[in-house]
Protein backbone atom coordinates (compact mmCIF):
# COMPACT_ATOMS: atom_id res chain seq x y z
CA UNK A 1 0.00 0.00 0.00
CA UNK A 2 2.83 2.39 0.88
CA UNK A 3 4.47 1.68 -2.47
CA UNK A 4 1.23 2.43 -4.33
CA UNK A 5 0.71 5.69 -2.41
CA UNK A 6 4.31 6.76 -3.02
CA UNK A 7 3.98 6.04 -6.74
CA UNK A 8 0.65 7.89 -6.94
CA UNK A 9 2.06 10.87 -5.03
CA UNK A 10 5.14 10.98 -7.29
CA UNK A 11 3.01 10.82 -10.44
CA UNK A 12 0.63 13.51 -9.14
CA UNK A 13 3.48 15.85 -8.23
CA UNK A 14 5.07 15.38 -11.67
CA UNK A 15 1.73 16.11 -13.35
CA UNK A 16 1.24 19.29 -11.31
CA UNK A 17 4.82 20.43 -11.94
CA UNK A 18 4.62 19.53 -15.62
CA UNK A 19 1.29 21.30 -16.06
CA UNK A 20 2.66 24.47 -14.44
CA UNK A 21 5.79 24.35 -16.62
CA UNK A 22 3.74 23.71 -19.76
CA UNK A 23 1.38 26.57 -18.90
CA UNK A 24 4.30 28.92 -18.29
CA UNK A 25 5.96 27.85 -21.55
CA UNK A 26 2.73 28.41 -23.53
CA UNK A 27 2.24 32.01 -22.40
CA UNK A 28 2.61 34.40 -25.32
CA UNK A 29 4.34 37.70 -24.74
CA UNK A 30 4.83 40.82 -26.78
CA UNK A 31 7.85 41.78 -24.69
CA UNK A 32 11.15 40.71 -26.28
CA UNK A 33 13.64 39.76 -23.56
CA UNK A 34 17.32 40.44 -24.27
CA UNK A 35 19.95 38.04 -22.89
CA UNK A 36 23.43 38.91 -21.58
CA UNK A 37 24.87 38.91 -25.12
CA UNK A 38 22.27 41.43 -26.33
CA UNK A 39 20.30 38.67 -28.04
CA UNK A 40 16.54 38.29 -28.18
CA UNK A 41 14.52 35.37 -26.80
CA UNK A 42 12.68 34.21 -29.92
CA UNK A 43 11.00 31.07 -28.62
CA UNK A 44 11.49 27.75 -26.93
CA UNK A 45 12.38 24.22 -27.96
CA UNK A 46 10.54 21.36 -26.26
CA UNK A 47 11.91 17.83 -26.72
CA UNK A 48 10.21 14.55 -25.88
CA UNK A 49 12.83 11.94 -25.04
CA UNK A 50 12.09 8.25 -25.50
CA UNK A 51 12.31 5.96 -22.50
CA UNK A 52 15.12 3.53 -22.02
CA UNK A 53 17.65 1.95 -19.75
CA UNK A 54 20.81 3.64 -18.55
CA UNK A 55 23.75 1.29 -18.48
CA UNK A 56 26.63 1.89 -16.11
CA UNK A 57 28.63 3.71 -18.77
CA UNK A 58 25.86 5.58 -20.58
CA UNK A 59 22.74 5.53 -22.72
CA UNK A 60 21.30 6.64 -26.07
CA UNK A 61 17.70 7.76 -26.61
CA UNK A 62 15.71 9.25 -29.49
CA UNK A 63 14.36 12.81 -29.23
CA UNK A 64 11.49 14.55 -31.04
CA UNK A 65 11.49 18.33 -30.66
CA UNK A 66 9.24 21.26 -31.53
CA UNK A 67 10.41 24.88 -31.80
CA UNK A 68 7.71 27.45 -31.04
CA UNK A 69 8.32 31.12 -31.78
CA UNK A 70 7.20 33.73 -29.27
CA UNK A 71 8.07 36.72 -31.49
CA UNK A 72 5.92 38.06 -34.31
CA UNK A 73 4.02 35.51 -36.38
CA UNK A 74 4.09 32.21 -34.51
CA UNK A 75 6.33 29.70 -36.25
CA UNK A 76 6.56 26.00 -35.46
CA UNK A 77 9.41 23.75 -36.66
CA UNK A 78 9.97 20.07 -35.92
CA UNK A 79 13.32 18.40 -35.20
CA UNK A 80 14.41 14.85 -34.55
CA UNK A 81 17.64 13.44 -33.19
CA UNK A 82 19.35 11.60 -30.37
CA UNK A 83 20.64 12.26 -26.88
CA UNK A 84 23.72 10.28 -25.88
CA UNK A 85 25.13 10.12 -22.37
CA UNK A 86 28.54 8.83 -21.36
CA UNK A 87 29.32 8.40 -17.67
CA UNK A 88 27.38 7.13 -14.66
CA UNK A 89 23.81 6.48 -15.87
CA UNK A 90 22.02 3.88 -13.75
CA UNK A 91 18.35 2.90 -13.97
CA UNK A 92 15.54 3.52 -16.43
CA UNK A 93 13.13 6.23 -17.54
CA UNK A 94 9.77 5.73 -19.22
CA UNK A 95 9.61 9.20 -20.76
CA UNK A 96 11.24 12.60 -20.38
CA UNK A 97 10.72 16.17 -21.54
CA UNK A 98 13.47 18.74 -22.02
CA UNK A 99 12.81 22.49 -22.42
CA UNK A 100 15.27 25.07 -23.82
CA UNK A 101 14.88 28.80 -24.41
CA UNK A 102 16.07 29.92 -27.87
CA UNK A 103 17.96 33.20 -28.44
CA UNK A 104 19.02 35.13 -31.56
CA UNK A 105 20.79 38.49 -32.13
CA UNK A 106 17.53 39.84 -33.63
CA UNK A 107 13.92 38.65 -33.66
CA UNK A 108 14.57 36.59 -36.83
CA UNK A 109 14.58 32.81 -37.26
CA UNK A 110 14.98 30.58 -40.31
CA UNK A 111 13.85 26.98 -40.84
CA UNK A 112 16.37 24.45 -39.53
CA UNK A 113 18.46 26.99 -37.61
CA UNK A 114 18.61 24.76 -34.51
CA UNK A 115 20.05 21.72 -36.33
CA UNK A 116 23.45 20.64 -35.08
CA UNK A 117 25.41 19.01 -32.28
CA UNK A 118 25.19 20.27 -28.68
CA UNK A 119 27.62 18.95 -26.04
CA UNK A 120 28.08 19.32 -22.30
CA UNK A 121 27.11 17.68 -19.02
CA UNK A 122 23.93 16.34 -17.40
CA UNK A 123 22.85 15.57 -13.84
CA UNK A 124 19.56 13.74 -13.14
CA UNK A 125 17.83 12.11 -10.19
CA UNK A 126 14.57 10.19 -10.57
CA UNK A 127 12.57 8.17 -8.06
CA UNK A 128 9.14 7.82 -9.66
CA UNK A 129 9.21 11.44 -10.81
CA UNK A 130 12.46 13.31 -11.26
CA UNK A 131 14.28 16.27 -12.68
CA UNK A 132 17.55 16.92 -14.40
CA UNK A 133 19.69 19.82 -15.53
CA UNK A 134 21.75 20.02 -18.71
CA UNK A 135 24.56 22.41 -19.54
CA UNK A 136 24.98 22.11 -23.31
CA UNK A 137 26.59 24.35 -25.92
CA UNK A 138 27.02 24.07 -29.67
CA UNK A 139 24.64 23.83 -32.60
CA UNK A 140 25.20 25.27 -36.04
CA UNK A 141 27.82 27.91 -36.71
CA UNK A 142 24.97 30.42 -37.06
CA UNK A 143 24.12 33.04 -34.50
CA UNK A 144 20.95 31.44 -33.12
CA UNK A 145 21.67 29.54 -29.93
CA UNK A 146 19.93 27.59 -27.19
CA UNK A 147 20.03 28.71 -23.59
CA UNK A 148 23.08 26.99 -22.12
CA UNK A 149 21.14 25.44 -19.23
CA UNK A 150 17.99 23.37 -19.84
CA UNK A 151 15.66 21.50 -17.50
CA UNK A 152 14.39 17.94 -17.86
CA UNK A 153 11.41 16.28 -16.17
CA UNK A 154 11.02 12.50 -16.28
CA UNK A 155 9.37 9.37 -14.88
CA UNK A 156 11.32 6.27 -13.80
CA UNK A 157 14.11 5.24 -11.46
CA UNK A 158 17.40 6.76 -12.52
CA UNK A 159 20.58 8.49 -11.37
CA UNK A 160 22.91 10.07 -13.91
CA UNK A 161 26.01 12.28 -13.97
CA UNK A 162 27.28 12.20 -17.53
CA UNK A 163 28.90 13.91 -20.45
CA UNK A 164 26.06 14.48 -22.90
CA UNK A 165 25.56 15.17 -26.59
CA UNK A 166 22.34 16.06 -28.37
CA UNK A 167 22.10 15.92 -32.16
CA UNK A 168 19.18 17.71 -33.83
CA UNK A 169 18.15 17.64 -37.47
CA UNK A 170 15.19 19.25 -39.23
CA UNK A 171 12.15 17.22 -40.20
CA UNK A 172 11.12 18.34 -43.70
Amino acid sequence: MKKLLATAFSAASLIVTGAAAARAADLQTTYVEPDERNGVKIGYLTCDIGGGVGYVLGSAKEVDCVFRSTVGKERVDHYTGAIRKMGVDLGFTTRSRLVWLVFAPTAGYHHGALSGLYQGITAEATLGAGVGANILVGGTSGSIHLQTISVTGQLGLNLAATGTSVTLSTIE
